[in-house]
């Protein structure tokens, strides 16, 4: 297989950009067009296990890249999508919709032990590679104020389970196991395999 010199990174997540730069990875963003409906893709189905939810965003996601890549007629290279959600039992969190929800996850999440998923996906050349993440992240007890203090920061936006680990979030977690850069939001060990596979030297 001929080398790959660059990949299209179709994620509107700097944390990711940052983790493919310390990679040594070149991408160029494939970012949704104006009328694409990115937030229907992360809808969960009533009843759908978190492994199977982060799986299946991020295929559609991959799905609605690869579409974008061939609607602007670019030149053909790997495509990576990637899709985070925290998990506590059965239950999903995703992105807050506003400060009340992320207080409402933080307090769910004080004091307890929750599963971060994080799902990759590649395609190049008519292939599809995909791996998942599964890491556990405890956090200690919270006070109300310290509930409240810590969604009025703004971290919480668009992180999902309300919380950034590289962020002030770090002063609540007690314990954490699996990859931290997967806690973040992009797997390096995983993404790195599924990049060589793809003909990427890292």
């Amino acid at each position: 297989m001929s080398e790959t010199t660059f990949i299209y990174l179709a994620s509107q997540s700097p944390r990711r950009r940052e983790l493919l730069e310390q990679l040594g990875v070149r991408y160029e963003l494939l970012l949704p067009d104006a009328g694409e409906d990115t937030e229907a893709i992360e809808a969960v189905v009533a009843g759908e296990a978190p492994a199977r939810y982060v799986r299946r965003v991020t295929a559609l996601k991959l799905d609605a890249a690869l579409a974008r890549l061939q609607r602007r007629g670019l030149p053909p290279a790997p495509v990576l999508c990637s899709d985070t959600t925290v998990a506590l039992g059965r239950a999903i969190y995703g992105k807050p919709e506003g400060d009340a929800d992320a207080r409402r996850m933080l307090r769910e999440l004080a004091g307890r032990t929750h599963r971060v998923l994080t799902a990759v996906a590649i395609a190049h050349r008519g292939k599809r590679l995909e791996a998942l993440s599964d890491s556990r992240v405890t956090f200690a007890a919270m006070t109300p104020a310290q509930v409240r203090a810590y969604a009025a920061t703004g971290e919480p936006v668009g992180k999902a389970g309300a919380y950034a680990v590289q962020g002030r979030a770090a002063a609540f977690i007690t314990r954490l196991s699996g990859s931290y850069s997967g806690i973040m939001g992009l797997p390096m060990h995983e993404t790195a395999q599924l990049l060589r596979a793809c003909g990427l030297r890292i």
